[in-house]
């Protein structure tokens, strides 16, 4: 019975210490726990093979289309590596970029171009630049690395179109000068850390565009991956939809396959 009251006094303590825990964070501290415990959901992956298409859509409506695969690399004490492949249409096929994201200073990024036959490194102030023509920003393609940002949480919701779920918002202040956003608003459920939605707002502090992500999809038991991103710039009312088919976790992948050598024979 004593180990039992033992036992029962334990638990009310702990659930006062968390409690007063909650109490005493400030938005500042929240933020950045929750951003760490939403890293912390991604983390083991190793790496992953997907195959995706892109659907550009003018303010007109008018369409074009583009197919591509993406490789990612879990590197140790570092950022991601990742290659994108275009594959689709002939304009574009062949197309890669190679990007070694960081988790202190700019990340490394080199795009080739099969018709000029060379790999162009992409500088830092050149991050915020169109990603061949969509609404994604070559700065958009890196992992996001806890240590690239300050974190602050501002309140619990119901989820965007979905409000059967809770959602905690919280900004983000890139620490890179260089980025072309001054802050990210998130929208991210709390039962799994899933992204619902991100604002992302200019160099002016003005909203940008909004990126919507849905269709979530768990592997391996722990990993959810968004198949269906929809990406809308305010400014030009241009939207870029990418809906991923396919995605492999775990397919063997060596940091030899994420060089600027392979770069150029990416298929």
């Amino acid at each position: 019975m004593k180990i039992f009251m033992k036992f029962i006094v334990s638990i009310m303590l702990l659930s006062i210490w968390n409690i007063s825990l909650a109490v005493a964070e400030t938005p500042e501290e929240k933020g950045l726990r929750l951003a760490i415990e939403g890293d912390l959901t991604g983390q083991g992956f190793k790496d992953t093979l997907s195959q995706s298409k892109m659907t550009l859509r003018n303010a007109q409506g008018e369409e074009s289309i583009r197919t591509f695969s993406n490789k990612a690399l879990e590197m140790e004490n570092d950022g991601d590596k990742s290659i994108f492949i275009f594959h689709h249409p002939k304009d574009v096929a062949g197309t890669a970029i190679l990007t070694f994201t960081h988790k202190s200073g700019p990340d490394d990024q080199w795009l080739y171009l099969p018709a000029l036959k060379r790999v162009k490194r992409i500088s830092s102030d050149n991050k915020s630049g169109a990603f061949v023509g969509s609404e994604f920003a070559y700065e958009d393609l890196s992992s996001q690395e806890i240590e690239k940002y300050t974190y602050k949480w501002i309140e619990d919701v119901p989820c965007p179109g979905d409000e059967q779920e809770m959602c905690y918002v919280s900004e983000s202040y890139p620490v890179d000068k260089s980025s072309g956003y001054t802050k990210r608003v998130s929208w991210v459920d709390i039962s799994e850390h899933r992204a619902r939605k991100i604002n992302y707002y200019d160099r002016k502090d003005k909203l940008l565009k909004t990126l919507v992500l849905s269709d979530y999809k768990q592997y391996l038991e722990k990993f959810w991956t968004a198949h269906t991103l929809k990406m809308v710039n305010h400014n030009t009312k241009k939207e870029t939809d990418i809906s991923i088919s396919e995605t492999v976790y775990q397919t063997g992948l060596k940091d030899s396959d994420f060089n600027r050598q392979t770069l150029k024979r990416a298929r």
